[in-house]
């Protein structure tokens, strides 16, 4: 009997991974470890939460007393390690959160995986990490494993660090470990601050779409449910030590993507083609933006066969219609009217 912790499990991600990791390994207990902060939602998972296999723990990865009590009562054999503040905006603005979290938090949980975790054959801990780390590309080329870094924004900084940190703690104290670093990914459930939902929600309510720059900002985009089987792929057959870029293939300029995305709007809510477009607005840039961001992912699709499943017009398509089906989700996460209701039940 494996029981896996996965931290961050309510976030976006995280909530794909932990259902697919609950419904696809029954004979796994899954320990979802979440503080509920603004972008933890539990609705992500209400389809699940009384599955036999799976359990719900509010807690904060800053909180090291307290991880270390979890780690003691229960003995994870591994930890999939997803929590992190990840909005670049918002390190900007308040670096000091993301260091207390992704540096800090990560810290915290090595330790307590150190003094207590099981250490059984198959064990490992899973940091799952960004591209961002490795900076900006120019018009050619890719991120590869053996890219330096070269981060650009305190929250790529504070990736960074923590990624530093697991390979030295695996030097270190020997502990088994694997690192993974994704591209941009998009798909039901994620917090409307970012690019996408934002847009979607923008688009309904005919508000302005604000594009930094001049929208020529390149990212390879990844749809969510094809980075939780990657993060499946490389839990249960990644090489210990090693790292993988997971990658869509997958490049969009920001202006082109927004495009596509205006007219797949304007057919879904039937309006005049051009009638979204209309709503773009190009605003200053932000500092320290990185100009391409391109995922080698022929690492992980050589050793591991792992490849997306899913195009990035189906993707978008499949994420439209979850974000027009589920408005309530969308009001609720915007005013945080779901908070209340969980607070009471996870004191």
């Amino acid at each position: 009997m494996k029981k896996i912790l996965i931290t961050g499990g309510a976030g976006f991600i995280g909530s794909h991974v932990v259902r697919l990791f609950v419904k696809k390994y029954p004979d796994y207990d899954i320990y979802n470890l979440d503080a509920l902060t603004y972008a933890g939602n539990l609705e992500n998972l209400r389809d699940i939460e009384h599955f036999p296999n799976y359990q719900f723990i509010k807690g904060d990865i800053n909180d090291s007393d307290f991880l270390n009590k979890l780690f003691e009562l229960n003995k994870f054999n591994s930890v999939i390690h997803l929590a992190a503040e990840s909005h670049v905006d918002r390190s900007i603005t308040d670096p000091l959160a993301f260091v207390k979290t992704n540096i800090i938090g990560t810290v915290n949980l090595l330790n307590s995986y150190v003094k207590y975790s099981s250490n059984e054959l198959g064990d490992v801990f899973y940091h799952v990490s960004t591209d961002e780390v490795y900076g900006t590309l120019g018009k050619t080329g890719f991120f590869t494993e053996t890219t330096s870094y070269s981060p650009n924004s305190p929250y790529s900084a504070s990736k960074a660090s923590s990624d530093h940190f697991v390979r030295a703690y695996g030097e270190t104290y020997k502990i088994p470990y694997v690192i993974s670093n994704c591209s941009n990914n998009y798909g039901p459930n994620q917090f409307p601050e970012k690019l996408i939902p934002l847009f979607i929600n923008n688009i309904i309510e005919n508000k302005s779409l604000p594009v930094y720059g001049d929208g020529n900002y390149t990212r390879d985009w990844l749809y969510v449910i094809d980075h939780a089987l990657a993060i499946d792929k490389v839990f249960h057959e990644g090489k210990n030590k090693e790292t993988y870029n997971i990658g869509g293939f997958n490049e969009w300029k920001n202006i082109d993507l927004v495009k596509l995305l205006c007219r797949m709007m304007d057919e879904k809510l039937n309006r005049d083609f051009g009638t979204s477009e209309k709503l773009i607005t190009f605003i200053k840039d932000r500092p320290g933006h990185d100009l391409r961001y391109a995922i080698d992912a022929n690492k992980i699709k050589k050793e591991l066969g792992w490849s997306p499943k899913v195009t990035f017009e189906q993707g978008l398509e499949k994420t439209i219609d979850w974000y027009f089906e589920n408005q309530d989700w969308i009001q609720n996460v915007i005013n945080g009217d779901y908070k209340a209701y969980y607070n009471r039940q996870y004191k």
